[in-house]
């Protein structure tokens, strides 16, 4: 056999090969691509379900969704105290709590600052606390306000230890970091889950797209004068 020949038949495998790895890449790819979009879907199934409910509550003001602030349950208590250490606001906030046995976000806003009394309150999905520390006497009065479980989903779907109109609090709450972290991560989730699916329906053969090309236009005509048009058309 010419040497020559002998050179081409060496020289196929290593260029098939070399082909063959793009495509090993790209099935790689695609098989974890479908993995992680069966995984994140699963891990924030539940999370979806919660916000997508309580969504339908509160864009629909259903009566479920209404009724839990003037049925809440409502009480207060009145316990002595030990002094407050020296400290920041919260590093007080924070002993009283372990006082009282009480958890969740403070919020300081502007009633510590009365002399001989420390006032602030407290919230975590479903229960509110108004505490009021009178320093003199060592006695503090703890306004406390229970919601039920419809309650509790309507401050999930809004809870995030901020307010607009105290824009220099910060989340003091672990539970709070926990959660507004779980909120970004269900965000950057959802994201992935759109440009998965988009992979896997561009993985289609042609003549399977079209319902796709539909769909997708749909959604950015409908989107777009949500967020262009309406602007545009009253300008």
């Amino acid at each position: 056999m010419p040497s020559s020949e002998v050179n081409s038949l060496e020289a196929q495998p290593v260029a098939d090969e070399q082909k063959s790895r793009p495509r090993m890449v790209a099935d790689t790819f695609e098989i974890w691509n479908r993995k992680f979009h069966y995984y994140v879907g699963l891990y924030f199934l539940l999370f979806i379900w919660l916000f997508s409910f309580s969504g339908l509550m509160l864009n629909h003001h259903w009566q479920i969704a209404t009724s839990w602030y003037p049925n809440r349950k409502q009480w207060s208590v009145k316990k002595p105290i030990q002094p407050l250490p020296e400290g920041t606001n919260l590093e007080k906030a924070r002993n009283l709590m372990r006082q009282l046995d009480i958890s969740g976000e403070v919020s300081l806003g502007e009633a510590q600052s009365k002399p001989g009394q420390f006032d602030f309150q407290a919230v975590k999905p479903g229960r509110f606390f108004q505490i009021h520390a009178d320093l003199v006497t060592n006695q503090a009065t703890v306004q406390i306000a229970q919601a039920n479980a419809w309650g509790i989903m309507h401050m999930l779907h809004t809870f995030s230890g901020v307010r607009r109109e105290d824009p220099c609090q910060q989340r003091n709450w672990i539970l709070t970091k926990i959660w507004t972290f779980s909120m970004d991560a269900l965000a950057l989730g959802l994201i992935f889950l759109v440009f998965s699916s988009y992979y896997m329906w561009y993985g289609f053969k042609r003549n399977l797209r079209l319902w796709g090309w539909i769909t997708l236009s749909a959604a950015y005509l409908l989107c777009g004068f949500f967020v262009v048009g309406l602007k545009w058309l009253f300008s």
